[in-house]
Formats: structure tokens, C-alpha cells, sequence
């Protein structure tokens, strides 16, 4: 084990965490929860080495590579049913997000996979390029920008109108709608009824938003963008959709692209410009896109925005089966599969408190695994990629001392602002 892990491991989180549990159950899972947000690094650390599937009275906490690898992709016993009762009603029906190896999600999993092709990616970079670049024109005057507001956010928006073809009545309400309906989604693990009645309310008007486009378009014909090709593409007998069938999974594009690739851009940022000499290597990396996206990943992979991966044990199972680690996890279990802990697991990343650009993909969580993984991932992480590529060809790009260069949250998780210098400081660090 690295000097850094090591060091990692020896936070005594576990002890803690044990010694409050047996206080009072409530004390015990705020610590877990206050430190899955803040120092989730040697929490898993420790746990990877010490107790790498941790029951709690509200959740099993799963952190090594293999065993995070089982509970994704295993569809049929770690379900995402948990996400139905709040998703589908938001949006007006069953989304294949929801489902498990149903006939609809199946059908609607293939069917959106046609529609974002690989084939796509020069096109979304090319977008992507454009907006960027009038973006970081614009705010080169005033030396700085809000790297949240400005430019990521930005261009998420104009992809989900250009590429996507669901442009909202404008930006504004699009991202509003999206955080109302995905803060309770992923969130609003307590329940608490004022933000799951912000989300209903979000998503009747984003779905009655939709339907009008949706008339629109078919009235002009469509277009070359993903709603088009919706409209466009005829499906025989049972396998037709109507209307609604198209709404939803074109809501779905928005909702399971637009805050992660804000959050994922804000975090890798971030991590690329807390290190000198990764960043000069990113900006020499530019020209070369297979190249420089190894910078992106990795950076992503020292502070994923997405931590955790959420799933509901359908079935009694044996988790790490004949294992030192084998485990029972009771149907009905919230189990918690840690993505960030697995891409720090030695088993499968070797030396990883190493910055490494050149690592291969195969143990990258990034967009999922197993039956979930994301059916966009090629436009997606063209968006990503080209929009921080963009970024940091910026001359004088840097982080801002705090509290102006700190990331500012919602909640603790949905980013908000974070501003970033560009050009020449001053003498006081300023632009």
C-alpha cells in the first residue's frame, strides 16, 4: 500500500463512526453523512481496508472495485426501483431509468442508443467549441469568469437545444426544472415532502413544455437533432410509441445530462488546476483530443462528482461470495455502491494517489456500469471534454484564492459558482 494510502486508513473514521452508532443510530449515520460530502477519501480508505461492506441501520456501504462492480451490474437483484417512486411521477410516466430488465427498458435503452451515436461526437464538439469560446471571449475582459454560470452551464444548455433538441422556454428555466426534479432524485433521500413537491411541480411544466415542442416539431418536420430523429423513426405495431413515449425519454436526456456534466466539469477543473504541472501537461495535450481526454478522466477520477451509486437489494444475496469479505445483504437493503472509493481501489488502480493521464479505461465509473451505465456516453463525454479543453487553452487560467475561487453549492452537491482567473494577474493575484 502507497505512503498516501497508508496514511489514508489511519483516520480512525470506522472507530468513530462504531462508537456514536452505538450511542444513538441517528448520531452514527450523520457522521457517515457529513463525511461521505467531506472527507470521503480516507473514509473509504479506511474502509477498503478495514470493513469494505459496512452495514448501517439505513444502508450498506459497499467500497471495494469488485464488489462495486457486482452490485452494478447485477440489474436483477440491486435494483434502481428506489428512483421510481420519485422520478416517474415528476416526469408523467415510467422512464427505462427506472426499470430493471423490464421489456420497456430493454426497448428504450436500445432505441436512445441509436439515437446517440458515436458517429455524433465531431458534431457536439464542434458545437460545443463555439459556445465555449464566445463564452470565455466574453468574460476575458474582466479577467475572471464564472467557470459555473458562464461557461459549463451555458453549454450544457445550448447542447440540450442544438444536440438534444429540447431547448425550454430559455436556459434559466431549462436548468431550473432539471435541479428541482434531480435534487429529489438523488438528494432527497429523507423524504422530505417540500423538495419531492418541487419536483412535481417542475416537471408538470417541463412536460407540458414538451409536448408543445414536440407539436412543433412534427408540424416542421423535425430536424437533425435527437428529437427529431425521435419523431422520425417509425416503429412498428406494439414497438410504436406515441407521444408520451417520446416526451419522457426526451425529458430523460436532460435530466441525466445536464447536473452531472456541470458538477463532473466543476470537479475535474478543480483537481486540474490544484496541480501545476498536470495542468501544463493538459494545455500540451490540447492538440491531441485521445490524448488530453486522459487528463480529464483522471482528474475526474481524484474527486468524481458522483460518489455513490444508490441501488435496492430485490433478494436476499451473498455479496463477495467466497471472499474474506462475503457478506449477506438482506432483500430490501438501500445499498450504496461507492464509485469514487472503487476507482481508488489498489486491487484494480494501481498506485492510485498517482496522477496518471495514461491509465486504461476499464476501471473508470464515471458514466456507471453494468445495465445503467449511460446510453450517451459519447456525445456526453465529448461535451465534457471539449468544454474543458477549451477552458484551459486559456491563457492565465487559475484558481482564485478563497473565499472568491470556492465552489459554491446547493445543498452540498449541485455547484452554483465557482470563478476562475484568465489572463495576466496584478500584483494582489488579481486579474
Amino acid at each position: 500500500m502507497g505512503d498516501v494510502q497508508q496514511h489514508l486508513t489511519a483516520g480512525g473514521h470506522l472507530d468513530r463512526y462504531e462508537a456514536a452508532a452505538e450511542r444513538d443510530p441517528l448520531e452514527g449515520l450523520a457522521l457517515l453523512s457529513g463525511w461521505l460530502r467531506t472527507e470521503w477519501r480516507p473514509l473509504f480508505a479506511e474502509l477498503r481496508a478495514r470493513r469494505p461492506i459496512l452495514h448501517t441501520p439505513a444502508f450498506t456501504l459497499v467500497t471495494r472495485f469488485q464488489d462495486v462492480s457486482e452490485v452494478l451490474r447485477n440489474g436483477d437483484i440491486f435494483t434502481v426501483r428506489g428512483y421510481a417512486s420519485r422520478l416517474d411521477p415528476a416526469i408523467g410516466g415510467p422512464v427505462m431509468l427506472t426499470r430493471d430488465g423490464t421489456p420497456l427498458n430493454w426497448r428504450e435503452k436500445g432505441l436512445m442508443q441509436v439515437m446517440l451515436p458515436p458517429e455524433d461526437v465531431p458534431r457536439v464538439r464542434a458545437l460545443v467549441a463555439g459556445t465555449a469560446d464566445r463564452a470565455l471571449d466574453a468574460a476575458a475582459a474582466g479577467g475572471r469568469i464564472d467557470a459555473v454560470g458562464e461557461l459549463f452551464r451555458p453549454v450544457c444548455t445550448t447542447v440540450c437545444a442544438e444536440y438534444f433538441g429540447f431547448p425550454g422556454p430559455d436556459p434559466g428555466t431549462l436548468a431550473r426544472w432539471s435541479r428541482a426534479i434531480m435534487t429529489d432524485v438523488t438528494v432527497n433521500l429523507a423524504g422530505d415532502p417540500a423538495i419531492h413537491a418541487a419536483s412535481l411541480a417542475a416537471g408538470r411544466e417541463m412536460m407540458d413544455h414538451l409536448r408543445g415542442v414536440l407539436d412543433e416539431r412534427r408540424a416542421d418536420g423535425g430536424g437533425r437533432d435527437v428529437f427529431g430523429r425521435l419523431l422520425r423513426t417509425v416503429l412498428p405495431g406494439e414497438l410504436a410509441w406515441d407521444d408520451d413515449r417520446i416526451a419522457i425519454n426526451v425529458a430523460g436526456l436532460l435530466l441525466g445530462f445536464l447536473e452531472n456534466a456541470v458538477g463532473s466539469m466543476t470537479h475535474l477543473v478543480r483537481q486540474l488546476l490544484l496541480r501545476p504541472e498536470v495542468h501544463r501537461a493538459a494545455v500540451l495535450a490540447t492538440p491531441d483530443t485521445a490524448v488530453f481526454d486522459g487528463h480529464i478522466w483522471e482528474a475526474l477520477r481524484f474527486d468524481p462528482f458522483l460518489k455513490v451509486i444508490s441501488r435496492v437489494c430485490a433478494r436476499d444475496h451473498v455479496l463477495a461470495a467466497g471472499t474474506p469479505r462475503e457478506t449477506v445483504v438482506p432483500a430490501g437493503t438501500l445499498v450504496l455502491a461507492a464509485v469514487a472509493s472503487a476507482m481508488w481501489d489498489e486491487s484494480a488502480v494501481p498506485d492510485p494517489d498517482q496522477f496518471r493521464a495514461d491509465r486504461p479505461p476499464h476501471p473508470q465509473l464515471h458514466f456507471g456500469h453494468g445495465p445503467h451505465a449511460c446510453v450517451g456516453v459519447h456525445p456526453g463525454a465529448a461535451v465534457i471534454s471539449e468544454t474543458v479543453r477549451r477552458l484551459v487553452l486559456r491563457p492565465g487560467l487559475r484558481l482564485l484564492d478563497p473565499p472568491d475561487g470556492a465552489v459554491v453549492r446547493d445543498r452540498d452537491v449541485f455547484p452554483d459558482r465557482f470563478w476562475l482567473g484568465l489572463g495576466a494577474p496584478d500584483r494582489d493575484g488579481e486579474a
